[in-house]
């Protein structure tokens, strides 16, 4: 009797000492010092590695060779210049592929006649590698500004396109009859009612599609470029720089979280506020 009695009382204790613990996780400061742990572990590996003389200096370089590689090129005044270029294409990039991802998706999201006319078409675009598209953007667009961000745009396209068309398919049909029943129709009924019904999808794509823009960077970067992260990429293996190579590397690793993490608060306060 006394083993029954005491059963409930220690699942209670047991469920309270498990709540802190869960707190603690959700807390904003401990999930930034966690997400730290095996950037730092990997950090510290690397240099054991590098110290052991395990790999060559040109097979890899220590973190001290990267961060005087990095110095080096403040120095001179380049790394500010390669960073700001590739973000300027990053940006304007992904906002235009972005944008037509978004409008061409809500039309074949919402129009049976124009997903059977697009889809087949747009299906078989997406299956063309990045690099596939270098000549003849190069043919059309010259070797410009243009060309390269027209690239990144084509690669923040598709995943924008592919959420929001899934997406308004499925947006509960009953929840747009109750809006025409109000009078919303066309614009206002997408704007109003089907677009922020399908917000978590469409901020899934978006950043899907800002991780496509960083990728199709450094194919756009190829295109007879002289400033940016992929060029720094293409020219330190070229020149056998490694250190250089990897500190693009870094960058481009960064620079995509930091973006993405921005992109992340966004969503949340477009979630709370439409979804």
């Amino acid at each position: 009797m006394s083993s029954a009695l005491k059963t409930p009382a220690s699942a209670s204790a047991g469920a309270g000492n498990t709540a802190p613990a869960g707190t603690i996780l959700t807390s904003r400061w401990t999930r930034a010092g966690l997400g730290l742990v095996v950037p730092v572990l990997v950090l510290a590996a690397w240099q054991i590695t590098t110290a052991a003389g395990i790999f060559s200096p040109v097979q890899l370089p220590s973190p001290s060779a990267v961060y005087t590689a990095a110095a080096d090129l403040i120095g001179r005044g380049q790394l500010g210049n390669h960073v700001a270029i590739s973000t300027q294409r990053v940006l304007i990039g992904f906002a235009a592929g972005g944008l037509l991802g978004l409008a061409l998706g809500a039309v074949l999201g919402l129009s049976r006649l124009a997903d059977i006319l697009l889809g087949p078409m747009i299906g078989a675009l997406r299956a063309v590698p990045s690099l596939a598209w270098v000549p003849l953007l190069i043919l059309w667009l010259k070797i410009g500004e243009d060309s390269k961000i027209t690239l990144i745009a084509i690669g923040a396209f598709f995943p924008v396109f592919t959420t929001v068309s899934l997406a308004l398919r499925h947006v509960d049909r009953n929840l747009v009859e109750a809006a025409r029943a109000f009078g919303l129709n066309g614009l206002k009924l997408l704007t109003t009612v089907q677009l922020p019904a399908v917000v978590p999808a469409v901020f899934s794509g978006l950043r899907l599609a800002l991780a496509q823009s960083w990728l199709f960077l450094v194919a756009a970067e190829l295109i007879a470029s002289s400033m940016g992260l992929g060029f720094l990429l293409t020219d330190s293996q070229n020149n056998g720089r490694t250190d250089r190579l990897l500190l693009a590397i870094i960058l481009l690793a960064v620079i995509g979280k930091v973006t993405d993490a921005l992109l992340g608060l966004a969503e949340k306060k477009a979630v709370a506020k439409w979804a």
